[in-house]
């Protein structure tokens, strides 16, 4: 199966194979025997082998394939004219790829983001499914974001289907799609941290132990979850031909659509409705937010008058406020907040009403995304995925000083490391955020850095100060910096 996340555009990651220097085979895409891709001259590539060819010269020739790329749900793809395929006998032609500007993963997504995708996939399997193609993929490994649009970017998962074939990625489907989707909209437990953990998504029966009686009882608990757990403990040892199996019972193209429709109507059925969590009132029911949002505005729109980027990270983006104000410049900006209620509530703002050009994606940032799949290469951490020229990083360091314990340096250190414009808040040690943050703490438990002197010094070991001006309160202080040319 391909766990294909390609095409990885705007990274500095490093690839695997290939000889020529010029060019970098993505380490993401090695699982399809039948197509590899390389980046090239700022260009996303695919090699594909003669059967991938055949596919993909009938793919081209469907009506579904046209309109998904005219709507943008398919990744722009065409032939490569002059392009040379990479290393090895068995490529014998190359498609060239549209970029995706950030490349993201499941585990980053909120909940409406990954049910998007699911309905992206299943709508593409349908209308392939109508001329006689289908995917032989359900990942959402290989759906991708521009902006509020989930795109599909795995063109080597079409392929002809052929008489009593089966749906052979129905259980990744349920694994990567459904299941997370069933554990937080019925159990409540977020999906993020359990597909980080296991990429394959989760079994029939770790879902079926975590849900009610009265869930599993339901049709779609009993057809998805119940029975293949079944399945799961009666195949554990494996054995079966279940393709075989399948096509000797008849297993017909109607057998698949009927399916599909199902899925559909489970997965639009879904739904999560957290309530409140710790931050998704925080604009509205704290003062102090009200106070600083023109301050803060004001202050940020002159940095980007000054000078407009075309990457930005708004670090603990929150309702997206800061988000949508630098989108109106910026080519591109990534929302990232650990809390997933708060950015799920974003982006379907954000899908509703625009702009085109924000992803959210759920981040800690005391434990990110780290480097995922074989050898650590297969799906990189966000640093190796999108480098920004602008951070908002607004009231968010005594977070990460006080509240998970990180030095003062190793923030600052960490912010010099991604050679970006900085525009920084510093909640000092009277406001009465950080003295809530304290209140349980003793001073030796607290890093003795937290302080605006020891502040200033560090900074100054990496930015030059540009400006910097105080909130109404006299506790909050924000700095413009600008990082020191590196020799």
């Amino acid at each position: 199966m391909v766990d294909d996340a390609t095409p990885r555009s705007a990274m500095g990651h490093t690839g695997i194979g290939g000889g020529d220097p010029g060019r970098r085979v993505d380490a993401g895409s090695f699982r399809d025997p039948g197509s590899r891709v390389f980046h090239q001259d700022g260009e996303i590539y695919r090699a594909l082998d003669d059967r991938s060819m055949e596919n993909w010269q009938k793919v081209a020739a469907t009506r579904f394939f046209a309109e998904g790329v005219a709507a943008g749900r398919i990744v722009g793809t065409e032939p490569a004219v002059g392009v040379e395929p990479i290393d090895g006998s068995q490529w014998v032609g190359v498609l060239r790829h549209e970029r995706i500007p950030v490349v993201s993963y499941p585990y980053e997504w909120t909940f409406s983001m990954l049910r998007d995708a699911a309905m992206l996939q299943l709508d593409l399997l349908s209308a392939a499914l109508a001329e006689d193609m289908i995917l032989k993929d359900s990942t959402p490994y290989n759906v991708q974001w521009r902006g509020r649009q989930p795109v599909f970017i795995d063109i080597g998962s079409f392929e002809t289907l052929e008489q009593g074939d089966i749906w052979v990625g129905y259980r990744q489907f349920l694994r990567q799609y459904l299941y997370p989707l069933m554990l937080t909209a019925r159990v409540g437990i977020p999906f993020q941290p359990w597909m980080r953990g296991q990429p394959d998504g989760l079994t029939a029966e770790e879902l079926r132990r975590v849900m009610s009686s009265r869930d599993l009882l339901r049709r779609s608990g009993l057809l998805h979850v119940t029975l293949p757990a079944r399945a799961e403990r009666r195949d554990h040892g494996g054995g079966r031909n279940i393709r075989s199996e399948l096509k000797e019972a008849g297993f017909s193209k109607e057998m698949i659509e009927s399916n599909v429709s199902g899925l559909r109507r489970i997965v639009s059925g879904l739904d999560w409705n957290p309530g409140s969590s710790r931050w998704n009132r925080y604009a509205t029911e704290c003062d102090h937010v009200r106070v600083h949002r023109g301050a803060k505005a004001a202050f940020i729109t002159d940095a980007l008058g000054a000078d407009a980027p075309t990457a930005v990270w708004d670090v603990g983006a929150n309702d997206g406020y800061f988000s949508r104000l630098a989108a109106g410049v910026a080519d591109y900006v990534l929302a990232l907040d650990a809390d997933a209620v708060i950015l799920d509530e974003f982006y379907r703002s954000v899908k509703a009403n625009g702009p085109d050009n924000v992803l959210q994606l759920v981040q800690d940032l005391a434990d990110p995304s780290p480097g995922v799949g074989w050898r650590g290469l297969e799906r990189p951490p966000l640093v190796d995925r999108s480098s920004p020229d602008l951070v908002l990083f607004l009231a968010v360091i005594h977070h990460l000083v006080i509240g998970r314990n990180i030095p003062l340096r190793a923030v600052v250190e960490w912010l010099a490391d991604l050679r970006a414009r900085v525009i920084l808040e510093f909640v000092s040690p009277e406001d009465p955020m950080v003295r809530a943050l304290t209140l349980n703490r003793k001073p030796h438990e607290i890093h003795r850095d937290y302080n605006e002197a020891d502040l200033r010094s560090l900074v100054k070991e990496h930015f030059v100060i540009e400006r910097e001006g105080e909130l109404p309160g006299g506790t909050r202080r924000l700095f413009d910096l600008r990082p020191i040319a590196r020799r």
